[in-house]
């Protein structure tokens, strides 16, 4: 016998269609009030921030900022109970993320100065990519994500390379210049080499002694290869990726429906089952 659905599953399934399914009416128009109401708390605490609108107008930026919690949180107890598997998307990055969107005004009740962590909301727009549904983009960042994993492990040999290269640099300049060039202590100098090596460059410290300005030229140099290295080895796992995907892919035309993009031994099309032409 077919189950008959209670007036609970209908609303969880009726909720799960306008959550979740963006080719839907009410799907996208609840996805543009999200992103609109986004884009509205973001702009609030930024002007909460300043002085002259938050005397005038910081109880009722408050206001809206609660309205905007409450509308939130409603949002994240929908989307937890309409879905069969709630904790995979409470500890996914889009459930972790909707769910720091609301802490921060909760937390405010007791420390007030949290409110403004709100503006971690800006992390929702992470969600236009699904929104927008083009494949193009959906590619681009797919290979970006697999440029970013296959590069992570040079990228952090690089990371302690340079974490040693300032330990040793700021000790020697710290040995080199001492406490009349400012540099009072090791951790001084590390955090003189750190500036200096990614050339932030911020002036508060500089070195007085021939030696020292030797040395600071070394690291200056040393400061374009810190920003050239993990930028190369980024795009160079990303060109990779590109050539991955463009050789495990061809252009078969459907002639039903138009669709371009299959994989090479695709025989239908992924858009309408149509039989694929061979090449």
């Amino acid at each position: 016998m077919t189950r008959i659905k209670s007036k609970y599953d209908l609303f969880r399934q009726k909720t799960q269609i306008i959550l979740y399914g963006t080719n839907t009416v009410l799907g996208r128009l609840f996805d543009l009030v999200l992103l609109g109401l986004i884009l509205l708390s973001v702009l609030l605490v930024m002007m909460d921030t300043v002085e002259g609108i938050n005397q005038k107008y910081h109880t009722q930026l408050l206001i809206c900022e609660w309205i905007i919690t409450v509308f939130f949180t409603i949002e994240f107890i929908l989307r937890v109970i309409s879905i069969q598997k709630p904790v995979k998307y409470v500890f996914s990055f889009y459930g972790i993320i909707d769910l720091m969107a609301i802490l921060p005004m909760y937390l405010s009740i007791f420390f007030p100065a949290t409110n403004v962590l709100t503006i971690v909301r800006v992390l929702r727009f992470f969600r236009l990519f699904k929104i927008l549904h083009i494949p193009q983009i959906s590619q681009q960042s797919l290979q970006l994500r697999e440029a970013m994993e296959a590069s992570k492990e040079k990228i952090l040999v690089f990371i302690y390379f340079v974490v040693i290269s300032a330990i040793i640099i700021g000790s020697l300049m710290y040995v080199v210049e001492g406490k009349e060039s400012g540099f009072t202590s090791i951790p001084m100098g590390i955090y003189w080499a750190i500036v200096t090596l990614t050339t932030v460059g911020y002036g508060d410290i500089s070195p007085a002694s021939p030696l020292g300005q030797f040395l600071a030229s070394l690291v200056m140099i040393m400061g374009y290869g810190i920003i050239a290295v993990p930028t190369g080895i980024v795009t160079a796992e990303f060109a990779k990726s590109s050539l991955k995907n463009n050789s495990i892919s061809t252009k078969k035309k459907c002639t039903k429906c138009n669709s371009q993009v299959h994989f090479d031994n695709a025989k239908y099309c992924y858009e309408c089952g149509e039989t694929l032409p061979d090449n």
